[in-house]
């Protein structure tokens, strides 16, 4: 018998006994637990063993409890009655029991997680392993930070329901969608879910690591694409240099007529001008005369000097002339109700302009960052 085996004897329950004070019995309980689990134990010094560790179940002091919930924590010596009573008991003795706990059964994470204790759930969904069942609780009922936990326990068996509920609860956050979609398997469809949900960086780890249809793949592109392009507005509107910045994007070859387009219909009539003179090589004091000429002449020149579709420019002659009605009726044209009041009226009043083309290049204006990409694109 080694040195640590017969140690396991009654004298050691004794020493328990016999310590006064909590600290020198936390550390005993300590020592003697750790010496426990470091061995391989017979059935006479495993019956001395589960008294000790009853005893310390028992023991009046936190401090002592602790010690042995700790030390314990994944040990096969606590039983299951003794590892219930340790789960019901103050945080810092229940939590390691139920982060790692052998003795628990899925009965009893069950019930721990329907107890409703935030920091419970999370120690559930953190064990080295959790079954289907408990899984499938934690997904229904479990709080967010319990399911991204979950979500990103690759340990945790999470069903193709469980992965839609845990989905379908948290859709807004992006820590639970980000935790679910870095999970070593997912199936198809929560993967297409979660690239309408996923940030661009997510999306590109979901299409790469895990399979995709190849419809999604190109919605995505096109989202990218729209989305690409309602930045670039939005960065015209606050440039400081115009012109300069309508000749870098020419330069990198985006500057065209769904870029301009989406500009005009929000109101940004200035882009239009420096767009259409970047284009054309003309200076901006010429392309704005052209421009507003009342004449029909005077836009058509410019446009086709500037080398757009020609089946477009209908949309760009009923873009200027809503621009110019609104202007007359004295709405400022820096505020977002004139945007808004531009977008509404061009989309109505578009006399010639094919709808097919004007979806494509309208479509999602103001809404796209906002609105979900599936409903974006069956929209289109």
């Amino acid at each position: 018998m080694t040195f640590h085996r017969a140690r396991l004897t009654e004298l050691d329950i004794q020493r328990l006994v016999k310590a006064v004070d909590d600290d020198e019995r936390a550390e005993a309980a300590h020592k003697l637990c750790r010496n426990m689990d470091r061995v391989e134990l017979d059935d006479r010094e495993r019956e001395a063993a589960q008294k000790i560790v009853r005893l310390l179940a028992n023991d009046a002091a936190e401090l002592v409890r602790r010690a042995m919930a700790v030390t314990l924590k994944a040990s096969d010596l606590i039983p299951n009655d003794v590892a219930r009573r340790l789960a019901a008991d103050v945080d810092s003795i229940a939590l390691p029991i139920i982060g790692a706990s052998p003795a628990l059964s899925d009965e009893d994470l069950i019930e721990i997680v329907r107890a409703g204790s935030n920091l419970r759930q999370i120690a559930v969904a953190g064990r080295p392993s959790v079954s289907r069942d408990v899984a499938q609780v934690l997904a229904d009922e479990g709080g967010e930070q319990a399911v991204r936990i979950l979500a990103a326990n690759d340990n945790a068996d999470l069903s193709e329901r469980a992965l839609g509920v845990i989905v379908d609860r948290f859709p807004a956050s992006a820590d639970v969608v980000t935790a679910v979609a870095y999970r070593q398997v997912l199936p198809l469809h929560i993967t297409e879910r979660l690239i309408e949900l996923a940030s661009e960086t997510v999306r590109e780890h979901l299409v790469s690591r895990h399979a995709v249809a190849p419809e999604t793949a190109i919605r995505l592109a096109q989202y990218a694409r729209e989305r690409a392009t309602v930045d670039l507005v939005e960065q015209a509107a606050s440039s400081v240099d115009l012109p300069g910045f309508m000749a870098q994007l020419n330069q990198r070859r985006v500057l065209n007529a769904s870029l301009l387009l989406r500009g005009l219909a929000r109101g940004q009539m200035t882009m239009l001008e420096h767009g259409l003179a970047e284009l054309a090589n003309t200076p901006h004091h010429r392309a704005w005369l052209m421009i507003h000429d009342a004449g029909p002449l005077g836009l058509k020149a410019i446009y086709d000097r500037a080398g757009l579709p020609p089946r477009l420019f209908q949309a760009f002659r009923a873009g200027v002339d809503t621009w110019r009605a609104l202007s007359a009726e004295g709405v400022d044209t820096a505020s977002d109700a004139f945007r808004q009041r531009m977008l509404e009226r061009f989309m109505t009043q578009r006399p010639n302009v094919p709808r097919d083309d004007l979806a494509y290049l309208m479509d999602r204006l103001d809404q796209a960052p906002a609105r979900p990409m599936r409903a974006a694109a069956d929209a289109a």
